[in-house]
């Protein structure tokens, strides 16, 4: 037998068995063990970016003063928008109605045009980040 012959057989033999092998997978279950507090925690985190606690963006403000006048205020907005959700907030000595969480400037100027048919003193305001 001489070399190209056997170098044939040798090729040959090699692709055969290259083709005749089964492919052989792995295959089972994964078991992920989550910490039930996990699921709590972003409900948390949800509700706070909702209320605006969490925002590095812009917010509208659209009262500020006494308690029982920002409670008007809040009822007046909610029964007028739902697109926005609106909080009242106290800083020392007045509270806040805001409306609003949103990324960035543009956003807020389009919904204050909206919210200033009903609220003419509204503006926008970038709240500093809650600790």
């Amino acid at each position: 037998m001489n070399f190209h012959t056997f170098y044939k057989l040798f090729i040959a033999s090699i692709l055969m068995l290259f083709f005749s092998t089964k492919n052989i997978a792995q295959s089972g279950t994964l078991t992920v063990n989550q910490d039930s507090k996990i699921t709590q925690l972003l409900e948390l985190k949800k509700g706070l970016e909702k209320e605006n606690k969490l925002s590095d963006g812009y917010t509208i403000q659209l009262y500020y003063g006494e308690l029982d006048k920002a409670n008007q205020t809040l009822r007046k907005y909610r029964g007028s928008y739902s697109n926005w959700p609106a909080s009242i907030e106290y800083e020392t000595p007045n509270y806040k109605v805001w409306a609003g969480n949103f990324a960035s400037r543009i956003e807020a100027e389009r919904a204050l045009i909206e919210i200033q048919k009903n609220f003419s003193a509204a503006f926008i305001l970038k709240p500093e980040r809650r600790k």
